[in-house]
């Protein structure tokens, strides 16, 4: 009697031991064609970036009337602009919509919004042409594309984060951004190229819709290669627990009951994209409307960056497998705070070596983001509301603080005369980073909340 009075309480101990989730072991070549399919629709939306933003005086001559090209510019990077309005509209709906009907799905849908809306620009005809159809047209493209691209991101990260090994998850991701930096330099590289064989009449009459209609073929790959894919693992056990297979959170739950997770995104996304912007997208204007740079080189020398910033990529993607992707988002803070104004000095110093050591700085610096972010942020939120939590995070501080980041510091310069301003801009943006890693769990190696572990098959490489 003794010893069974001894044993029965262990066994029963053991018995309401809850039982650990059978790990998800993955397809080596499945995970590598979700990698491609979800990185190419990101290189499609900054192949556009790069078009759009290296053409916007072709495009303010063809689109809006004539006689100032100042206004002109302005019209059409107000095109430009708009679509960062709706990319929030765009995240609360293709975000609860990948959360409820599976992600492979909806980024299928986003690609062929894109996709449109990008080809739709290379066949509107000129103002000269319908008159102001014109402009109205182009503001109804950019609108598509944003609202398209509101669900690109978030859902593009997902998917790569789900199918991916816990302990390759950051290598994986890694390639998410560099699918953005290769189509950034595709775009911004085919419109250099256009511009010095093509003469200024015919670049403004027809060569200009070049760029634009290879987003058609584009498209159609990058939709071939998502349709081709199986929905996640981390979804389809996920969609399993609901009675119908279609798990329904209401949008209230993924903002009001993430709320820390959401604030924690926003902070993070805000050091992310405000260094972004204003490394890639206002440097070039800063150094040649306000230091009054040659243009060409200021070109060649952001390219060149980026293209730095690719080759290093993946390898810090790894890294972060390795030591953690806490350290190394907090780095990228640190070096922002302690290096944005030395690195600015250097540009403003204005020779070539001295503006590509300082560009070049702020790129490594920015590489520390755009290889943590893609595996980071999908880790702040659980399975059943991961898509549209992450959709709303990421797209309300793109559109408050990334996209209006060459906006507001040329009104801080004009406003102040400070041409410092870029680099405490980036030092205040930095702040909130640190704050944020700060308060933020590590989730390296670990699986992704709400999933069971993941790990890799046997031909992983």
């Amino acid at each position: 009697m003794s010893t069974a009075s001894v044993v029965a309480p262990a066994s029963l101990v053991k018995t309401r031991k809850a039982k650990a989730p059978d790990p998800t072991v993955t397809d080596p070549a499945l995970v590598k064609r979700a990698v491609k399919a979800a990185a190419l629709g990101n290189a499609m939306e900054w192949f556009d970036f790069g078009v759009y933003s290296y053409i916007a005086v072709t495009l303010g001559k063809v689109f809006f009337p004539s006689g100032n090209p100042t206004a002109q510019l302005l019209s059409t990077f107000g095109a430009f602009a708009a679509a960062f309005l709706v990319r929030p509209l765009g995240g609360m709906v293709f975000g609860p919509l990948g959360d409820r009907v599976g992600r492979q799905k909806v980024l299928a849908l986003t690609m062929i919004m894109m996709a449109a809306g990008t080809f739709a620009i290379g066949l509107i005809p000129s103002y000269a042409t319908i008159g102001v159809g014109a402009p109205i047209l182009l503001l109804v493209a950019r609108l598509v594309q944003g609202f398209s691209t509101g669900g690109e991101y978030a859902g593009a990260s997902t998917f790569i984060a789900e199918y991916a090994p816990d302990k390759r998850r950051g290598f994986l991701g890694s390639w998410l951004e560099f699918g953005t930096l290769a189509g950034y330099i595709a775009g911004a590289g085919l419109v250099t190229i256009m511009t010095a064989l093509l003469s200024a009449d015919d670049l403004t009459s027809w060569g200009w819709r070049i760029p634009f209609l290879i987003a058609g073929p584009m498209g159609l790959i990058g939709l071939y290669l998502r349709l081709r894919l199986e929905e996640t693992p981390a979804f389809a056990a996920e969609a399993e627990k609901a009675e119908d297979n279609r798990p329904k959170t209401p949008l209230r739950e993924m903002v009001a009951g993430q709320w820390r997770a959401l604030l924690l995104c926003v902070g993070l996304v805000l050091v992310f994209n405000v260094t972004d912007y204003m490394l890639l997208s206002y440097m070039p204007s800063y150094l040649t409307g306000q230091l009054h740079y040659d243009e060409t080189h200021g070109l060649l020398v952001v390219l060149g960056v980026m293209a730095v910033m690719m080759i290093a990529q993946p390898f810090m993607g790894a890294l972060t497998d390795r030591v953690g992707r806490r350290p190394v988002i907090a780095t990228g803070c640190a070096g922002f705070l302690l290096l944005s104004v030395p690195a600015l000095l250097l540009i403003r110093e204005g020779s070539l070596l001295a503006v590509a050591l300082g560009m070049g700085a702020l790129g490594m610096l920015l590489v520390c983001f755009t290889a943590s972010m893609p595996s980071a942020l999908p880790a702040l939120f659980p399975t059943k509301v991961r898509y549209g939590s992450l959709s709303i995070g990421f797209n309300v501080s793109v559109s408050l603080f990334g996209g209006t980041t060459p906006l507001v510091v040329t009104a801080l310069i004009g406003a102040t005369g400070n041409m410092m301003m870029p680099a405490y801009y980036m030092m205040a943006a930095a702040v909130i980073g640190g704050f944020a890693v700060w308060r933020m769990a590590e989730s390296a190696g670990r699986p992704l909340p709400g999933s069971a572990p993941s790990v890799a098959g046997r031909h992983a490489e």
